[in-house]
């Protein structure tokens, strides 16, 4: 990185940052340093959730997978919640890591249902957004419903287009499920709730005929001029004083921002979006840009509909490359007039434009055929290749980060069976043994145990590779029986200008200590040097009783093996490289990275183990070999039985494989 680049951050996977991306991935912009902090690695597509909910789309089918649209793009992701901003620093504040500097931002984040206003409904109603949590409640809903005995009552707030479809989808699919289930099942009641007295106040008298026409048909009991003020558990209160008693209660009102937004500083309209002009720049901030329901035009407001936000996607993508040169940016136009498509759960949809309106089945399949070829410009990306434009991939690139980036076991035995290094009597343990961590005595009955474990980066996150790396290194240390006390940091920045070297340096070693202290364990110093990319590692020192010393070859037949983690990091990531990995798969692979083992260490030293070892880069088969070697011992592994990341197996069945699989597989053979 240079110091002529500009960082420009993406807060949030919307339907128009997804643009964006698929954008900046056809033509790279150098100039640019993208970064995308996102909530989900999936983002939802508005125009299938209906679908989805009613059974006809999977979640894949529904969500867009950010994570290799971003990686396509040359840009970095960040997980995690944006929840406050720094304007005058020009930094985002995040839940959960330090602060993200930017040259210029851009916000895409949608918006939730207004809910906080009315007492008690954040406690007891589940609002249709974020989706991600909608789709936790709606799975809580269904299997509530299939071990309901007596009817059940689902209320739904809000009549507008995003208020009817999920009101018709849940019917739908809560009455396929039910009747593929036969016998006696549960009366489902549904009401909807509106605070005017039609449903779609907004549009014209035929669709709105229409669709209350279908909710009669389909026996959803209509509250008409009930506007929620309050609810109590089981019960909400129109402003008329009239109570509604429910089991489930769904919240698809008006949208609201995020309070954010407005307590920044930031200039926004009445109801506190983000105020942007036609170019979609902030009136107050030129360096901040947005778009979606997370934005208003103040020359020109339009509803919360995804519709806009796709239109504007493509303006926004143009606008953000000229940010800092000399190309004068476009006016954003949005439409008008527009085609409407509701859904009615059942493979039926209502359309409008203007005063027209239709209904029926050819419709939805117009809908389907439309939502489908959107979704596949995201899912069908350019393959990778060597030609140099955004995520393109050389060989090089494609050589596996963490602990796959380890040299062969084969390599690595047969070079140090040739070397001969002078001997210590207090060496107990050293180049001559397997184990994961050297052994120094001390002082009589301690033992000094010490590893050092360092690897090229696997993330564009230093802050989450930081803590990756640290859980990693002390594995050493507990699976040899220590306790980690000291660790020396060493630490490979990637050329660039001081400002970026500056900030990974800050996010790895945030990482790192969070970590560590978490750990009890002082970080005391270390060695810092620039290459041509990001390489962390830790020098970790503990100590433990000598008697209390667990190594690799104490296995003992009858022992029983106990594996503490999921396995399949390593073809994961080498998916995620190749831009074939679901978010899903990764967010689980990093989820067990980050989970310590000292918990586990702990329990089976309390439970009598024999023998130990840290599952690394040799995999599985590999360390297990190391174990039994030394004693003769032969094991016998049911393979069903070993716990397998989620899209370890698929991507294994793509022909996909980290580095060190041929070596691996090697040693697997030979077992």
């Amino acid at each position: 990185h240079t110091e002529s680049e500009t960082n420009l951050v993406l807060v949030g996977g919307g339907h128009s940052h997804i643009e964006v991306l698929r954008q900046f991935g056809m033509t790279p912009e150098p100039r640019l340093r993208l970064t995308l902090v996102a909530r989900d690695y999936h983002a939802p597509y508005s125009g299938m959730l209906p679908g989805f909910v009613a059974g006809h789309y999977d979640f894949y089918q529904a969500h867009i997978d950010v994570r290799p649209l971003a990686r396509f793009a040359g840009c970095r992701v960040l997980h995690d919640e944006v929840v406050g901003l720094d304007l005058a620093n020009r930094r985002l504040r995040c839940a959960n890591r330090p602060d993200v500097p930017f040259d210029y931002l851009s916000i895409n984040i949608g918006s939730r249902p207004m809910i906080a206003n009315i007492p008690g409904a954040a406690e007891h109603a589940l609002p249709a957004k974020p989706v991600e949590r909608f789709i936790e409640g709606w799975d809580r809903i269904r299997d509530r419903a299939f071990a309901a005995l007596e009817p059940l009552h689902i209320l739904v707030v809000g009549a507008g287009a995003g208020g009817v479809e999920v009101t018709l989808s849940m019917q739908h699919r809560l009455r396929s499920l039910l009747a593929e289930r036969g016998g006696n099942v549960p009366d489902i009641q549904f009401h909807l709730a509106m605070k005017d007295h039609e449903v779609l106040h907004t549009h014209n008298p035929r669709v709105r005929a229409k669709m209350k026409g279908v909710l009669e048909k389909r026996g959803v009991q209509l509250h008409i001029d009930c506007r929620v003020t309050k609810v109590e558990a089981g019960i909400a209160y129109c402003a008329s004083g009239d109570p509604i008693e429910f089991d489930e209660l769904i919240w698809v009102t008006n949208a609201s921002p995020a309070p954010w937004i407005s307590e920044s500083g930031i200039e926004t309209d009445d109801a506190g979006f983000l105020a942007v002009d036609e170019t979609l720049r902030s009136t107050s901030h030129p360096f901040v840009f947005a778009a979606g329901d997370a934005a208003s035009l103040v020359h020109d407001p339009r509803p919360k509909s995804g519709v806009f936000a796709v239109r504007a996607g493509p303006f926004l993508a143009r606008n953000l490359r000229r940010i800092g040169g000399s190309d004068p940016v476009e006016k954003f136009k949005p439409q008008k007039r527009f085609l409407n498509l509701i859904s009615t759960g059942d493979k039926n949809a209502i359309a409008s434009r203007g005063r027209w309106a239709a209904e029926g089945r050819l419709l939805w399949k117009w809908k389907d055929w439309i939502d489908r070829r959107f979704m596949e410009k995201y899912a069908n990306l350019p393959l990778m290749d060597a030609s140099g434009g955004a995520g393109a991939m050389d060989d090089s690139n494609m050589r596996c980060g963490g602990c796959g980036c380890k040299i062969g076991g084969s390599v690595l035995s047969r070079v140090l069976a040739d070397l001969d290094p002078v001997k210590h009597d207090n060496v107990l343990v050293g180049l001559d043994h397997p184990d994961d961590a050297a052994v120094i005595r001390s002082e009589p009955g301690k033992v000094s145990v010490q590893t050092v474990d360092f690897f090229r980066s696997f993330l564009d996150d230093p802050y989450l590779f930081a803590q990756i790396t640290v859980n990693h290194c002390l594995s050493d240390i507990y699976a040899m029986g220590a306790t980690p006390e000291t660790a020396l940091a060493i630490v490979t920045l990637p050329f660039g200008s001081e400002s970026t070297q500056e900030q990974h340096m800050r996010d790895l070693l945030d990482g790192a200590v969070k970590t560590l202290n978490a750990h009890d364990t002082a970080l005391v110093g270390g060695h810092t040097t620039e290459g041509a990319e990001l390489v962390f590692g830790l020098s970790v020192q503990g100590t433990t009783d000598e008697t209390s010393l667990l190594r690799k070859e104490g296995m003992q037949p009858g022992d029983r093996l106990v594996l503490t983690k999921a396995i399949g990091t390593g073809v994961i990531f080498a998916a995620d490289m190749r831009g074939k990995a679901k978010g899903h798969w990764v967010e689980s692979a990093i989820a067990g990275m980050l989970q310590s083992n000292k918990e586990a260490a702990t329990c089976l030293f309390k439970h009598g183990a024999t023998a130990c070892t840290d599952v690394t880069g040799f995999g599985f088969a590999g360390h297990v070999r190391e174990m039994a070697d030394p004693n003769s011992v032969t094991c016998k592994i049911e393979l069903a039985r070993i716990p397998v990341l989620p899209g370890a197996e698929e991507a294994s069945r793509q022909g996909i494989a980290s580095t060190l699989y041929p070596q691996n597989s090697a040693v697997e053979r030979s077992i």
